[in-house]
């Protein structure tokens, strides 16, 4: 992909002499290649560590004496501080260098996932739940850091291919996801607590110095738009919508999906991480397909994001399923519907950041590395408000109505957010349709007009 991606990268650089441009498409293919591999890298050593903690750390929180709530306040804090670090990095990336910031977020979250490993060592109560709240903040601003550098570096270096290449990026998230869970379970199941922390941790820390000396550097001015004047473009926060309720569903079955699993079908926690496969392998698969068809198909992206939160939301009324639906919860059932919404969550997400950058290029921000620090911090931080609000009000709902009412009501988000948006481009298209026809009346009227004048 790197190679059939050259030349449209390098050609808006190559604009000197004919003899130079054709060492151009070379040097930025194989800086192309070096991106795609820092990005995989972090993404699949990233995810892994994130997505370790579902399969056992609610149940090794709740007893330490933590509260379903509290577990899903410190699933969510992570979130809160992602989003607060995303527009600050977004905001500064210019400033600080994209290189930089990418190379020291991936060392600050490597290194406070292998402290998270001795957390079982605390004393239970207050002190677990501060400390624990206390990591994963540091944490989250690590992630932050790097997960903007990332998308701003790879969009910079694709321009003309970004729903593709972060799509089939992507598949190391997911793949993250996928590996995390069973292998999270397995590694606590035979050694204890702190071995899935450490092992992980000093995975994403031995990466960093791959990344440090094949990573290239990119410069360039600070631009004069700021995320305020971004977000409050129409289409942009309609997107930003989409994204909070995307994100909130994928958080909200964080702290509880394990729960109930554990409760209803009576699993050990290593079987718990294969349940969480579902969803992640269906989402690993599909993404770089719909990125693809996002890619050579721009008119379909607003049809893919609308119709994948529609998905999203029936998939969450059946999750339960919900009681007003009087089906039997099973478990085939339970992993079926989690792959569908890993099929219709790639639908969705794909195409919302090539959506809000041509959005913004559309009204007037100026292509370059500025501008894309603003759309990546943008995007990112939406991700993180829903990834917030998802963890908080699944638990708390889960601990007030149960698992089935409580995934019924988070898939409200997607529906609404999906009307919405269908809303939105239904009244775009339609305006479009009639700005032609009145353009060509005036003409005509001026024609008709000009003999007379004359």
């Amino acid at each position: 992909m790197a190679s059939s991606a050259a030349p449209a990268a390098g050609g808006p650089e190559g604009g000197g002499p004919t003899g130079s441009s054709t060492e151009t498409p070379r040097r930025f293919s194989r800086d192309q290649l070096f991106i795609l591999i820092s990005a995989a890298s972090m993404n699949l050593g990233s995810m892994m560590a994130y997505s370790v903690l579902g399969p056992f750390f609610p149940k090794e929180a709740e007893n330490k004496g933590a509260s379903n709530t509290m577990i899903g306040v410190i699933f969510g804090c992570y979130a809160l501080f992602e989003f607060l670090a995303s527009l600050v990095f977004g905001k500064y990336l210019v400033h600080i260098g994209a290189k930089f910031m990418f190379i020291a977020g991936m060392f600050i979250s490597g290194a406070v996932t292998v402290i998270f490993g001795v957390m079982d060592r605390l004393p239970d109560g207050p002190v677990f739940i501060a400390m624990c709240f206390l990591v994963r903040v540091i944490d989250a601003i690590g992630f932050g850091a790097a997960i903007t550098a990332s998308s701003s570096i790879l969009t910079k270096a694709f321009p003309n291919n970004v729903a593709t290449v972060l799509g089939s990026l992507e598949v190391f998230s997911g793949l993250g996801l996928v590996v995390g869970p069973p292998l999270g379970g397995f590694l606590y199941q035979s050694f204890g607590y702190e071995v899935p922390f450490i092992s992980l941790g000093c995975i994403v820390l031995l990466i960093i110095p791959l990344n440090a000396c094949i990573l290239p550097s990119y410069e360039s001015d600070p631009s004069e738009h700021s995320f305020w004047k971004l977000v409050t473009l129409p289409k942009v926060g309609l997107i930003a919508f989409v994204l909070i309720s995307l994100s909130s569903c994928f958080g909200f079955l964080d702290p509880i999906l394990s729960l109930f699993v554990l409760g209803k079908f009576n699993l050990p926690a290593g079987y718990v991480g294969l349940v969480f496969l579902g969803l992640a392998l269906s989402y690993t698969i599909s993404s770089p397909l719909f990125g693809l068809l996002s890619d050579k198909m721009p008119h379909l992206r607003k049809w893919l994001l609308v119709f994948g939160n529609l998905i999203t939301a029936a998939c969450f009324m059946l999750l339960g399923p919900a009681p007003i639906l009087h089906i039997k919860s099973q478990l085939w059932l339970l992993v079926l519907i989690l792959v569908v919404n890993g099929v219709s969550a790639g639908m969705s997400i794909i195409p919302t950041f090539p959506e809000v950058l041509s959005c913004a290029y559309e009204n007037g921000f100026e292509e370059g590395l500025s501008t894309l620090g603003l759309v990546s911090g943008l995007t990112s931080a939406m991700w993180s408000v829903g990834a917030f609000i998802g963890p908080m009000l699944g638990g708390f709902l889960y601990e007030k109505l149960g698992f089935e009412w409580a995934a019924a009501i988070q898939g409200l988000w997607p529906l609404i957010s999906g009307l919405a948006m269908g809303l939105f481009y239904l009244l775009e298209d339609s305006r479009r349709r009639s700005k032609p026809q009145s353009t060509m009346g005036t003409e005509e009227e001026q024609a008709a007009l000009l003999p007379g004048e004359i």
